[in-house]
């Protein structure tokens, strides 16, 4: 079988089942696993993560706006790689091509590869998108295993936090510049790791926050995990928070719980990461519970003297 993955999550979901050696070709954005990076590239965005957060999402935007794709598929590569399987989504048009634009480079294949679309909007919903893709795969009882193993991974920290009596309140921001809350399966997280998330919703996109929201919200915790960011790139922008008037008043900031996390690798992508994302979410909420589980480049605290020195 000849799989394309236009998907960060699908491509870790297609290695997860032992498929890589027939992962014929990637999104541009799909860098994990490592040995990924070699596959052909069948697609580009018309915006990097280097540029501004502003930047980033006024280009979306318009562009969106204007009924133009954000990315570009290079569809005389993919008709050269002629794939059996074509794994892609419809969720977010900012995350991967559209779906629109997956089936207009389709149309120039000679054969007719089954294109299979993962919508997940929650945590139940990225498992049986590991079913899914093991089912048109033929590895269907290596995803079944494979799920069982991070369903138990989830019922450890669910079963310690189900009738646990203090739930901080978080604020998990998605974007910089403007501000987004994190929404779909973030949320969920928040509950499972034993907090309380007032700003999203499970199983809603994302959304635009004013200010003066987050204000009133008055975090007990902030996690910063922009959407294809890095620590280090996240930190590089903080300024665009910390400058803005009452950062220094919020509970969050005084009590030193502002955390950056490896938002691509753990919380953006609805793949088998998304489990490591609960317990690092877990370690973060409630230290006196969890330790351990996170890996020690995942995460990093933010010390309020830290942040205007």
């Amino acid at each position: 079988m000849r799989i394309v993955s236009l998907l960060p999550s699908a491509t870790e979901i297609v290695y997860e089942l032992g498929l890589g050696d027939h992962l014929v070709g990637v999104s541009h954005d799909c860098d994990w696993p490592p040995e990924v990076l070699r596959k052909p590239k069948l697609s580009e965005a018309v915006v990097h993560s280097e540029m501004p957060s502003a930047e980033i999402d006024q280009i979306v935007r318009e562009r969106l706006h204007s009924g133009l794709s954000v990315y570009h598929i290079d569809a005389e590569q993919l008709q050269r790689l002629n794939p059996d399987l074509i794994l892609t989504q419809e969720l977010c048009e900012v995350c991967a091509p559209s779906f629109d634009d997956v089936r207009q480079a389709v149309r120039l294949l000679h054969g007719q590869p089954k294109i299979v679309s993962l919508e997940p909007h929650t945590i139940e919903d990225i498992l049986d998108n590991i079913l899914t893709v093991g089912e048109v795969s033929g590895t269907a009882e290596r995803a079944q295993k494979r799920v069982a193993q991070l369903r138990r991974r989830i019922e450890r920290v669910r079963t310690q936090t189900e009738n646990i009596a203090h739930r901080p309140k978080v604020c998990c921001i998605e974007w910089l510049e403007p501000i987004m809350i994190g929404g779909h399966w973030v949320p969920q997280m928040v509950e499972y790791a034993g907090g309380e998330d007032w700003l999203g919703e499970i199983g809603q996109p994302s959304r635009y926050a004013d200010w003066e929201e987050i204000l009133n919200y008055n975090p007990d915790i902030i996690v910063l995990m922009p959407c294809g960011f890095s620590i280090e790139r996240t930190l590089r922008e903080l300024d665009v928070l910390t400058e803005l008037e009452g950062w220094e008043e919020l509970t969050a900031v005084k009590e030193n719980q502002v955390f950056v996390v490896e938002g691509s690798a753990y919380f953006n992508r609805p793949g088998p990461r998304i489990v490591t994302g609960l317990e690092i979410l877990a370690e973060i909420i409630h230290p006196e519970i969890f330790s351990g589980l996170a890996p020690r480049e995942a995460m990093m605290r933010c010390k309020r003297e830290e942040l205007w020195n």
